[in-house]
């Protein structure tokens, strides 16, 4: 058994296909196939379910997949932890946020890579569901997330400031003046929505409901991206966070506050507590306690 025999388990995992698994490892699917039937014989163990195409993990073979997922964690923690250990950080920092969050990943990104130049990132947009399964899971370093339920035991965290949300519009097309609106001014509006059950989303709908109002989207979607884009084409307007940053997208966009506007819950950042914790997310993590401390 080998690092490689792992890392094409983990590669057939995410692509769900063969001949994409071996064009990520830079192999033949041939040579795929014959290193991953090579781990089987040697763990005595079915992993795989082959018919005309993939089929999906043997029971035995999604219990072997998550202890290769620590097995790299921990190989890719030891380098990262050398690395420290000369004064650099190396790898990729994966990093997990929720849709809509008021936290604005680009400028630590950019002041960790300012100061580590070979360090790279993975962002996902994931439910706070997946991050915390994530980052136990050891597939994430960090995670942006609502802190509310969460095991103190397991996670260590940071908290933010209290979201505050606003009005996003475009300009061309709306225009409200310079005084904070009410969420009465709001329920005449177009307003495009992320889907119900997302967490942003259930704010929204509590400080609708806490006031009598029920409001009719024009528009719900589960990804904040055609959100934006129905923003800035004028179809709709948004509520979003304050301080997300978002009305910077373009020259249009604005960003107008909302009278007692907060979310239900608080934000933080979030790392496992338990081991194999890598050296690079606790660099990580620690960078943005000081930068916050400090500022």
């Amino acid at each position: 058994m080998d690092i490689k025999q792992l890392k094409f388990l983990i590669a057939l995992d995410e692509t769900r296909h063969f001949g994409q698994a071996a064009a990520r490892c830079h192999i033949t699917q041939p040579t795929l196939s014959m290193r991953l039937r090579s781990l089987e014989e040697e763990l005595d163990l079915p992993l795989v379910n082959r018919g005309q195409r993939f089929e999906g993990f043997t029971a035995p073979g999604e219990r072997v997949l998550a202890w290769a997922r620590t097995v790299l964690a921990a190989c890719d923690g030891l380098q990262a932890e050398a690395a420290a250990c000369r004064g650099n950080l190396v790898g990729t920092l994966r990093l997990g946020v929720v849709p809509l969050s008021s936290f604005d990943p680009l400028p630590l990104m950019q002041q960790l890579h300012a100061e580590h130049p070979n360090l790279r990132f993975e962002l996902s947009a994931l439910s706070s569901e997946q991050i915390l399964e994530q980052l136990a899971n050891n597939r994430l370093d960090l995670g942006v997330s609502y802190l509310e339920r969460l095991d103190s035991e397991r996670f260590d965290s940071l908290a933010f400031s209290e979201t505050r949300m606003g009005l996003l519009y475009d300009q061309r097309f709306f225009s409200f003046g310079e005084k904070p609106l009410s969420w009465e001014a709001l329920i005449e509006l177009p307003l495009g929505m992320l889907t119900s059950g997302m967490h942003f989303r259930q704010s929204i709908d509590h400080n609708f409901h806490s006031r009598g109002l029920s409001p009719q989207p024009l528009l719900q979607t589960d990804a904040v991206h055609q959100l934006l884009q129905a923003v800035h084409g004028g179809l709709c307007c948004a509520v979003m966070p304050l301080e997300g940053g978002l009305e910077t997208l373009t020259e249009h966009l604005r960003l107008q506050p909302i009278e007692n506007a907060q979310t239900l819950g608080r934000l933080g950042l979030i790392m496992r507590r338990s081991a194999p914790r890598s050296a690079l997310a606790e660099a990580c993590f620690a960078h943005y306690q000081k930068s916050q401390t400090s500022s």
